[in-house]
């Protein structure tokens, strides 16, 4: 398992960066980050690996970093999966109720789960995991666990997630050739969402965006489920690229610059040209202002956020959900993004992804803290089911004390 003396490890692999995260339960459902490690890495290029050396050196050095800070080694973690190779399908399952007393124990929604991943696939993709929206007891539907009702009847209404099989084992690869084992893969639009979202925008519909350095991930959550996951191969890196094709600058210095200076809304920007900067080719440097750089920054925001609307209403929203959307990502600190984002989708419920995480405030971590907190809960209630089976299992089931109860009265 991803825990050692009660720990828990994530590892997202990001297209410009891997970032290892380990963190500590708390009794109150909450966790404490007690190690984080960061490495830039050039081994992936649209959310997909191109040299498998590099990602592995950008693995272990991210993993190494986060074990200097939380003092023990990693030697498993749950990995992030991204949604561009990913697809969701909608299926469900239905199996009856084993138990005498027919009531509903653990090994009734494992076999109703089992009973939904009996699904036809190409060769080429696999399922990953299966995430339960609903179960239905007897045609009740809308009940979000069964364990410890009555009933004959188990089904279930399930999210299969399924993946490239050659992208998913070429990324288990290079965790495992960095000394990591996998314990599970959970899908980052979920994890993101558990600690960036609230239970009300999830209930009344909104969209999460996450924009990465080579991908953009729009995932429309309502009714308090994922209900469609769209990714486009465009993200921070073009962004990156036109400052640097229009500054005639270095990416690395062109990066900076976006990170330091950058507007996404030159009417924002400042015109005093008060930032130096080098040009490829030539010893000299110059002064440019902030609203020169926003002018090259700018338009590719601006596509960025008119392909994502597209995406939003091809999923059937040609305007905002009651929530609206909640950007994350390195890109989703830019500033003016919010306001430039507001304007394009005539809308005012956009904002920023924000969590209270000590030390690691900034949207680039939303994903990475969200698969702790994310592992946190699924322990936690399949802890609870097992402790509920102790229960059940140490005195008779609820049928048996009726029909008890009722042959006492007979006789």
């Amino acid at each position: 398992m991803a825990r050692k003396d009660n720990h828990v490890v994530g590892i997202d692999v990001g297209t410009t960066q891997v970032r290892a995260i380990v963190g500590e339960p708390r009794p109150d459902g909450t966790i404490s980050i007690i190690g984080l490690g960061v490495s830039p890495t050039e081994g992936m290029k649209k959310g997909a690996i191109i040299d498998l050396e590099l990602t592995v050196e950008a693995i272990a050095s991210a993993a190494a970093e986060a074990e200097r800070m939380c003092g023990f080694k990693i030697d498993s973690a749950y990995l992030g999966l991204q949604g561009l190779n990913t697809e969701l399908i909608n299926n469900r399952g239905v199996v009856a109720v084993q138990s005498d007393d027919r009531e509903i124990r653990a090994e009734d929604l494992e076999r109703v789960i089992q009973a939904a991943r009996v699904i036809a696939l190409p060769l080429e993709r696999e399922i990953v995991e299966v995430i339960p929206r609903e179960f239905i007891v007897d045609g009740y539907d809308g009940i979000r666990d069964p364990v410890g009702m009555l009933g004959v009847r188990l089904e279930i209404d399930a999210m299969i997630v399924t993946s490239s099989t050659t992208s998913l084992r070429n990324l288990v690869r290079c965790v495992n050739r960095a000394g990591i084992n996998v314990s599970g893969m959970i899908l980052l639009a979920l994890a993101g969402a558990e600690v960036a979202l609230s239970d009300d925008e999830k209930e009344l519909g909104v969209f999460f965006v996450d924009i990465g350095g080579g991908t953009t991930e729009i995932s429309l959550f309502q009714q308090g489920k994922l209900r469609q996951l769209a990714a486009i191969p465009v993200g921070g890196d073009h962004i990156t690229s036109d400052l640097a094709v229009g500054l005639r600058t270095s990416f690395y210095m062109a990066e900076n610059i976006k990170i330091e200076y950058g507007s996404a809304f030159a009417s924002l920007a400042s015109d005093e040209a008060d930032i130096e900067i080098s040009s490829v080719g030539s010893r000299e440097k110059r002064q440019i202002s902030a609203k020169e750089i926003s002018r090259y920054l700018e338009p590719r925001v601006r596509e960025i956020l008119q392909i994502i609307r597209e995406e939003m209403v091809k999923m059937g929203w040609p305007e905002l959900p009651p929530a609206g959307a909640v950007f994350s990502g390195g890109v989703s600190q830019m500033n003016g993004l919010i306001e430039l984002a507001s304007m394009i989708y005539e809308s005012d419920r956009v904002r920023c992804a924000e969590h209270d995480f000590v030390g690691i405030q900034n949207p680039i971590y939303t994903n990475a803290a969200g698969l702790l907190y994310f592992v946190n809960r699924q322990q936690y209630r399949y802890s609870r089911q097992e402790r509920r089976e102790t229960t059940y299992q140490s005195k008779p089931g609820l049928w048996q004390r009726f029909k008890d109860w009722m042959f006492e009265i007979i006789d």
